[in-house]
């Protein structure tokens, strides 16, 4: 996991969160996707130069020496869960929505990926909960999340990608952005380094 002195960095002040009125990012959140993005490169292409602290952009052929063709497969492969290599979870992930999912009754994810894929499968392997408590949105587009979150009553986000995070704010929404190294731009917004940091931040019973 990317760690930075946070005090670099501006914080707001954030009260303790409704278990009910959170919902989460799935990748670079949830699941360590950038590392899988590693795995795939070294094991099917032969990439073995590229460090996890490399990946300083969303944008992957802005910061990564590897052909733009070549990117494009890697995620689609990521998209299809066409991968040996297994996904893993963020550190301490699992736990805390398992146990966030047992108080709230239910857990809202909201990614940019175009279709579910294999993902829904992925999280019910690594969540204790039923899948009836697990709702995961795909809008295909990260400027569509603010307006849901919005219709579906959300006051927090934990959000890895920056730009997500001033277009959900602007809908009164509070961001939280999960620190990684593609997001070290000087921000305003909340920041958490790690899962066990974000399980403080909520009301739990």
């Amino acid at each position: 996991m990317y760690n930075k002195d946070i005090s670099l960095y501006n914080r707001r002040e954030i009260q303790k969160i409704d278990p009910s009125s959170i919902a989460f990012d799935i990748d670079g959140v949830v699941a360590d996707t950038m590392s899988l993005f590693i795995d795939i490169a070294r094991e099917e292409f032969g990439i073995d130069k590229v460090r996890y602290e490399d990946i300083t952009s969303y944008s992957l052929e802005e910061c990564l020496d590897i052909e733009k063709e070549t990117i494009a497969i890697i995620v689609q492969k990521l998209l299809d869960g066409n991968y040996s290599t297994p996904l893993r979870p963020i550190q301490d992930a699992p736990g805390v929505l398992s146990k966030l999912g047992k108080q709230s009754g239910s857990l809202l994810f909201i990614t940019a990926r175009p279709y579910p894929g294999p993902i829904v499968e992925w999280l019910m392997e690594n969540l204790t909960l039923e899948i009836s408590g697990v709702e995961v949105i795909t809008t295909g587009s990260f400027d569509a999340k603010a307006e849901i979150l919005s219709r579906r009553g959300i006051t927090h986000f934990v959000e890895d990608r920056l730009e997500t995070c001033h277009l959900i704010d602007e809908k009164g929404i509070v961001p939280i952005l999960f620190r990684q190294p593609w997001n070290r731009s000087n921000n305003r917004f909340f920041e958490v380094g790690a899962w066990r940091e974000l399980e403080k931040l909520i009301q739990f019973k």
